[in-house]
């Protein structure tokens, strides 16, 4: 395995100057903005994430009330079926005998 040796800076010289001594500058200057790069793209992952968990919480939230809304229309369903039931027996027995009535009347 190697390892690369980076130059030493004399913390007595100003920023201006170090990249004049340093013949490593161009690549200490690409390895900044390498970082730099590096910390905007975790930024906008970041937000990217923060967006999506909000989106996340948003839909979950309308499911819930969408669940809500279901089991509520299901119990007012099941609640009204048997009246349906019985309305539908009483509608076609009266129908039947409307029938028989008049072909009773006919003849």
């Amino acid at each position: 395995m190697m390892c690369e040796v980076m130059p030493t800076i004399n913390e007595d010289t100003p920023m201006s100057q170090r990249g004049s001594q340093s013949s490593g500058s161009d690549s200490d200057s690409h390895f900044e903005q390498l970082m730099v790069n590096m910390l905007d793209e975790r930024d906008r992952l970041l937000d990217t994430l923060r967006e999506t968990q909000e989106s996340l919480s948003l839909a979950q939230q309308r499911l819930q009330d969408v669940i809500y809304d279901r089991d509520s229309l299901q119990r007012q369903l099941n609640s009204a079926l048997p009246q349906l039931k019985v309305y539908r027996h009483c509608n076609m027995h009266s129908e039947k005998g409307v029938v028989l009535v008049k072909a009773f009347h006919a003849f």
